[in-house]
């Protein structure tokens, strides 16, 4: 009984996180040392999401929220304008939705120069 038990719980799991989506990469990467900010980036994620938010914040200054408006329905590829042209270290916060209904979020962060 406590084997059945076991492996139902492990097969329930396994099945939450396949149906989570990742961030499967970005323009710019995470890490990544650029010249200069581009005017837009890009966010790849594995299955299809909902973002509900995207966070830039540089440095200690206070986070822009991203406008999403044209971001309504479910996707893997997003585009997010980007405003400024300072240098500094950038962190992209990221939340959103699964097709399943599960909350994801995750971050990175990258260095203009």
């Amino acid at each position: 009984m406590k084997l059945f038990a076991g492996v139902a719980l492990l097969s329930v799991l396994a099945t939450g996180a396949l149906a989570h989506s990742k961030l499967a990469g970005s323009i710019p990467s995470d890490g990544t040392v650029i010249a200069a900010l581009p005017g837009e980036m890009t966010l790849n994620f594995n299955k299809k999401i909902r973002l509900t938010l995207v966070k830039i914040t540089r440095g200690d200054a206070p986070g822009i929220k991203a406008n999403l408006t044209g971001h309504k329905g479910f996707g893997t590829h997003f585009a997010v304008p980007l405003t400024g042209s300072e240098g500094g270290v950038y962190r992209v916060e990221w939340r959103g939705l699964g097709v399943d209904g599960h909350a994801m979020q995750g971050d990175f962060s990258f260095t203009v120069e």
